[in-house]
C-alpha cells in the first residue's frame, strides 16, 4: 500500500492518471501521509492542473513532507531506459538530496522554477503544442493518402523535411502500421492533458485556437470508441469521417 511504501523509503514518486488518484494515494485510508516514519519527500510526476499540484504540496507540507513538482515525458520506452525528460519545480533546498534519484530517473531534467506549479505548467504547455503536433500530423498523413500518394513514402518525405515533429515520426509511424494496442499514449490521456492546457490558458485569458481545434478531434477520437487505443488512432477521425 502506499503507506507501506512511505514507510519503506525516503522519497515516493507518484504517476497516476489524475489529481484524484494522486489524492487517494497521499491522503486515502492507506495513503503515504498515514506512515509512521519514512517518507520525506514526494515527487509529482503526472500531468494535473498547476491548482492541484499546490494544493497537493499543501496538503503534504502539513504532515512535514516536502513536495517536488516533477512531471515527465517521453513515455514507456523512454522510461525503460532512464531516458525520460522531467521538469521541476521546487525550492533548490528541497532539490539537494534528491538529485542523484532524478539523475536515474530522468536523462533530461528542466528546472523551470522554485515554486510548486510551475512545473505543471510547464508540463501543460508542452502537451499543448504535442497534442496540435500529433493532430496535424494525422491530418498531414491522412490527406496524403486521400490524394493519391503513397503515406509510407510521405511519412518519410515528412520526418526529413520541415514538417517534421517527434511527435509526428513517433505515433505516425504507428499509424502506418495501425499499430494502436497496447498503447503507449492512450488517446483518453492526452486528451484529458489538451483539456488542462487549455483550461489553464483561459485561466489567463490566452487564445489557443490551435489547441481547441486539436482537442475538438482527441475527443472525437474519444467519443468513437477509441479511448484505450494508442493516442495515434486520431487519424482515424480522418480515415473514417463520422456520418
Amino acid at each position: 500500500s502506499p503507506r507501506e511504501l512511505a514507510a519503506a523509503t525516503d522519497i515516493v514518486f507518484v504517476i497516476v492518471v489524475n489529481a484524484a488518484q494522486i489524492d487517494e494515494v497521499l491522503f486515502g485510508a492507506d495513503g503515504v501521509i498515514h506512515a509512521p516514519a519514512g517518507a520525506r519527500a514526494v515527487v509529482l510526476c503526472s500531468t494535473i492542473a498547476p491548482q492541484d499540484t499546490v494544493r497537493l504540496a499543501a496538503g503534504l507540507a502539513n504532515h512535514g513532507i516536502a513536495c517536488v513538482d516533477a512531471p515527465i515525458s517521453g513515455g514507456p520506452l523512454r522510461a525503460r531506459a532512464g531516458a525520460m525528460s522531467m521538469m521541476i519545480a521546487a525550492p533548490a533546498a528541497t532539490l539537494a538530496p534528491w538529485q542523484a534519484v532524478l539523475a536515474d530517473l530522468a536523462e533530461k531534467r528542466f528546472v523551470v522554477g522554485t515554486a510548486i506549479g510551475d512545473a505543471a505548467k510547464a508540463k501543460l504547455v508542452n502537451n499543448l503544442l504535442a497534442g496540435v503536433n500529433l493532430v496535424a500530423g494525422a491530418e498531414a498523413l491522412a490527406l496524403s493518402a486521400k490524394l493519391g500518394l503513397d503515406p509510407r513514402a510521405m511519412y518519410e518525405l515528412i520526418r526529413a523535411s520541415s514538417g517534421a515533429s517527434w511527435v509526428f515520426e513517433d505515433r505516425m509511424a504507428r499509424a502506418l502500421d495501425e499499430d494502436y494496442t497496447p498503447p503507449r499514449a492512450a488517446a483518453h490521456i492526452l486528451t484529458k492533458d489538451m483539456g488542462l492546457a487549455t483550461a489553464l490558458a483561459d485561466s489567463v485569458d490566452h487564445a489557443t485556437p490551435l489547441g481547441d481545434a486539436a482537442l475538438a478531434r482527441l475527443r472525437e477520437t474519444v467519443a468513437r470508441g477509441w479511448a484505450e487505443l494508442d493516442d495515434a488512432a486520431v487519424i482515424k477521425t480522418y480515415q473514417q469521417p463520422a456520418r
